[in-house]
C-alpha cells in the first residue's frame, strides 16, 4: 500500500507538475490497483487549508472526499496505536499530522512525500520521493 503525504493528494488531483514522472506512474498503479491511501489526518489538514483559503478548492471539501473514496482511494482512520507512535517519534520535526502520516505509513506501508525532512528521517520508513 502506498500511503499518500497530504501535499501530494492536493498534487494528484490538481495535475500539479511538482509531482514527479515515475511517482506519477507508481500512484496510477497504485489507484488501479485499490493501493493508494491517505491518512484521515489529510482530510482534517485540507480543511485547515480550506478554512484559512490557502487552496482556493471550488468544490466543497466534504464532497472531494467523498468522491476521492468513491475512486477508489482508501482512508486510514487514526487510532490508538497510530497515535501513540506519532507521539513517540523521534529526531523527526514536531507537526502532529506529518507525525500521524509517518506513523500511519511505519505500519508495513511506503509513503510517498515530498518532504525532505521526512526523505532524510533516519527511522525505519519505506519512502517514495514525490518529485521523482
Amino acid at each position: 500500500m502506498i500511503i499518500l503525504d497530504t501535499h501530494v493528494l492536493i498534487w494528484h488531483e490538481n495535475g500539479d507538475r511538482r509531482l514527479g514522472t515515475q511517482a506519477r506512474r507508481e500512484l496510477g498503479r497504485a489507484l488501479q490497483s485499490g493501493a493508494a491511501a491517505v491518512s484521515a489526518i489529510s482530510f482534517w489538514e485540507i480543511g485547515m487549508q480550506v478554512r484559512k483559503d490557502r487552496l482556493g478548492f471550488l468544490i466543497d471539501p466534504h464532497a472531494w472526499r467523498r468522491d476521492l473514496l468513491n475512486r477508489g482511494l482508501i482512508e486510514i482512520p487514526v487510532d490508538g496505536d497510530i497515535a501513540s507512535r506519532a507521539g513517540l517519534l523521534a529526531r523527526i520535526h514536531g507537526d502532529p499530522a506529518d507525525r500521524i502520516i509517518v506513523a500511519t505509513a511505519l505500519e508495513g506501508h511506503r509513503l510517498m512525500t515530498a518532504d525532505r525532512q521526512i526523505l532524510e528521517w533516519p527511522g525505519a520508513l519505506s519512502c517514495l520521493n514525490a518529485s521523482d
